[in-house]
C-alpha cells in the first residue's frame, strides 16, 4: 500500500506546528501533507478573516474531505486536537486508510471528566458571546494547559505562531449540547479503518482517561497509545521523535 499521510493541526495552530512529524515520516518514505485549516494558513497576528466568523467545525471536515478526495491514494489522517474529531468525520465517509489521533477533543455527547477538562469551557464562559466572533487564546491558559511540557523559551514561541480561532467551533466543542447541528458528532460504526489514539500522559486539555475510552469505543479497531513525559503538544515536545517513532511502527503493522 502506497505510503501516504495527511497532517492535520488543531485549533488556533497552522501547518507550522507539524513540520517535525513532516519531516520525520518523509525521512521514512511516506508522502507528507500538510493542509491548513480554513482561513489558519495566513500571518498569526494579521486580523482574522471576517469568514472565520461563522466557520463550522462541519467546513473543516468538508473541506478536508475534499482534499483527501483529490489525493491518487487513500491516506493515513492524523489529527491533533480538534483535527482528531475532523479526522473521525472524514474516515466515517470512507476516505482514510487509517487514522491517528493525537490529544483528540472528545466527540459529541461526552462530558468533561476533570477540572482541567471544564477549566477551558469556564474561561470561555467568562468572556461574553465568544461564538459570534474569531478569537485568540491567553499565554496564561495556553502555558499551563497545552504547553506544559516546554521550556519558557519554546512556550513563547509557540505561542507566537497561534493566530485567531471560530468561536463558533469553540463552542461546538465545548458546548456541543447546545449545537442544534451536531458539528462535532461521530458516526463511529462507519469509521472502518484502524484508529491510533495517541494521548500524552500529562495533558492537562485532553485528559488520557477520554482518549483511553474513545479508543473504547472502536472495539477490535482502537487502539490507545499512552507516552509518558508528554502532554499536549507532543509532536513539538523536546522527545517528540519516541512517539512519532511508535506512530510510524504501528502504521506499518496496519496500513504498509
Amino acid at each position: 500500500m502506497t505510503k501516504e499521510i495527511v497532517l492535520i493541526h488543531g485549533a488556533f495552530a497552522g501547518p507550522w506546528c507539524m513540520q517535525d512529524y513532516a519531516a520525520f515520516f518523509r525521512d521514512r518514505g511516506w508522502t507528507v501533507h500538510v493542509p491548513a485549516l480554513r482561513y489558519h494558513d495566513g500571518d498569526p497576528k494579521a486580523d482574522p478573516d471576517p469568514g472565520l466568523t461563522d466557520t463550522s467545525v462541519m467546513d473543516y471536515t468538508n473541506d478536508i474531505a475534499d482534499f483527501v478526495q483529490g489525493l491518487d491514494h487513500k491516506p493515513v489522517i492524523l489529527g491533533h486536537a480538534i483535527a482528531g474529531v475532523v479526522a473521525q468525520q472524514v474516515a466515517s465517509r470512507g476516505l482514510a486508510s487509517a487514522i491517528v489521533l493525537i490529544n483528540p477533543n472528545a466527540p459529541w455527547g461526552t462530558l468533561p471528566e476533570t477540572d482541567d477538562e471544564r477549566a477551558v469551557p469556564r474561561t470561555l464562559m467568562e468572556g461574553g458571546p465568544f461564538w459570534k466572533q474569531p478569537m485568540r487564546v491567553g499565554f496564561d491558559l495556553m502555558a499551563p494547559f497545552a504547553l506544559n511540557k516546554m521550556d519558557e523559551a519554546q512556550q513563547h514561541a509557540v505561542f507566537d505562531q497561534l493566530g485567531a480561532e471560530s468561536g463558533r467551533v469553540m463552542f461546538e466543542m465545548f458546548f456541543w449540547m447546545f449545537d442544534d447541528h451536531h458539528a462535532i458528532k461521530v458516526d463511529f460504526d462507519k469509521v472502518d479503518c484502524p484508529v491510533l489514539v495517541v494521548s500524552g500522559a500529562e495533558d492537562r486539555a485532553v485528559n488520557p482517561d477520554t482518549c483511553r475510552a474513545l479508543a473504547t469505543r472502536y472495539g477490535d479497531r482502537g487502539t490507545f497509545l499512552l507516552v509518558k513525559d508528554h502532554a499536549h503538544f507532543l509532536f513539538m515536545e523536546p522527545g517528540w521523535e519516541g512517539p512519532a517513532s511508535k506512530i510510524e511502527k504501528w502504521l506499518t503493522t496496519q496500513v504498509i
